[in-house]
């Protein structure tokens, strides 16, 4: 299988969501207050059929993903 082949059967995005949260607490620290950011993607496969994948990241590696996103979006640009 091609990479064109396999860019085919990465399925398609349909929707994506985030969210910024706070974790106050947990059962290990009283005083966590650690933000972290949630997103939600939404793609259907080839037969149309939607799955839901859920992500839970630190502020510091959304902040990593959003870069390699623009970085992918330049270089799409350019072909």
């Amino acid at each position: 299988m091609d990479l064109a082949d396999r860019a085919l059967t990465a399925g398609e995005l349909v929707d994506m969501k985030w969210k910024l949260g706070v974790a106050v607490s947990s059962d290990e620290c009283k005083s966590l207050n650690s933000p972290f950011v949630t997103m939600t993607l939404r793609v259907a496969d080839s037969s149309g059929k939607i799955s839901t994948h859920t992500i839970e990241m630190t502020v510091t590696q959304f902040q990593h993903f959003s870069q390699q996103m623009k970085e992918m979006a330049s270089r799409m640009e350019m072909v």
